[in-house]
């Protein structure tokens, strides 16, 4: 394909020429309408559904409620950016904007002020893979994913979709490496009990399962998640238990005992949840730690049975 389309020489500087600037978090919500020359219709919202190339799987509900707060106070001053549904006339698929659309719901509106633009399915990968990375909603994996689809759908390279998304090639390769982890690893990374840089040094790692395990119970930094790593592939797992080499503790050298430490894995497995044991004498304190409310609730349902 020769030359770049408006929309994709634009996507790596940002969405403003295409979305209008829009943004979804409540305060931003609040800001004026559409820009001129871009003027929306009013659109049923039950006429439109999810995106089928929306890279991002998870919404965080209290923040959905935050913006349904403030749509029903000041209504949608954001359009969202649909597409029409082949085949179904009347009928649009989000590019970009879910969340306001979810919140629209939750406010109970019956229309939403919508931008409809007649785009490709490149063209709507794309813009909604670059418009969730620019507010930084997605997970790495969610990232990757996104990646990897462009390339396997769309024949794009590494160096492709870096200029798309105005990374730089390493980051895009780095991201990428990650959709080699094994699924349990992946799924830490999804729901936040692994960073993305905890989950890099794991990668090609017999061990990742168990020692991404051991990070998350222990709350290892980084740095430490690294040394860790490369003590396993000097040594295999007996290198971690090894005196100096790495004890019970996660290689912190603080001296933790290693039922202590054993313990708090075990809890957190149990739980589903970052969980930290800190003990002074005979007494001590329990750490939980949650990302979100549904979190809280399944952990208040366990303690309660």
């Amino acid at each position: 394909m020769t030359g770049k389309s408006p929309i994709r020489r634009g996507l790596g500087r940002g969405l403003e020429a295409l979305l209008g600037a829009e943004r979804e978090t409540a305060a931003d919500d609040a800001r004026e309408a559409a820009p001129a020359g871009r003027a929306p219709l009013a659109l049923p919202i039950a006429n439109i559904r999810p995106g089928k190339y929306q890279p991002r799987k998870r919404f965080d509900e209290t923040e959905v409620a935050a913006l349904a707060k403030s749509i029903r106070e000041k209504g949608v001053l954001q359009p969202v950016l649909v597409r029409p549904v082949s085949g179904e006339p009347g009928h649009y698929e989000i590019v970009a904007g879910e969340r306001r659309w979810r919140a629209a719901q939750q406010a109970q509106l019956h229309e939403i002020p919508a931008l409809v633009r007649d785009l490709a399915d490149r063209d709507t990968l794309e813009v909604a893979l670059v418009e969730n990375l620019q507010r930084q909603d997605l997970t790495a994996i969610e990232e990757a994913r996104g990646y990897r689809r462009m390339m396997d759908d769309f024949r794009r390279t590494q160096e492709d979709v870096a200029e798309i998304v105005g990374k730089s090639r390493s980051h895009v390769a780095n991201t990428l490496r990650l959709l080699t982890l094994p699924a349990l690893v992946q799924a830490m990374l999804d729901d936040g009990r692994l960073t993305a840089g905890h989950a890099r040094p794991l990668v090609g790692l017999d061990e990742a399962e168990r020692l991404a395990e051991r990070v998350a119970a222990a709350g290892l930094s980084v740095r430490e998640t690294e040394a860790l790593a490369q003590k396993v592939r000097e040594g295999g797992w007996a290198a971690l238990d090894r005196k100096g080499a790495g004890n019970r503790d996660g290689g912190r050298g603080s001296g933790r005992s290693p039922d202590l430490v054993e313990l708090e894995h075990d809890v957190s497995e149990r739980l589903g949840l970052v969980v930290q044991i800190k003990t002074r004498g005979e007494a001590g304190d329990v750490t939980i730690r949650y990302k979100t409310l549904e979190q809280l609730d399944d952990l208040l349902a366990k303690l309660r049975r």
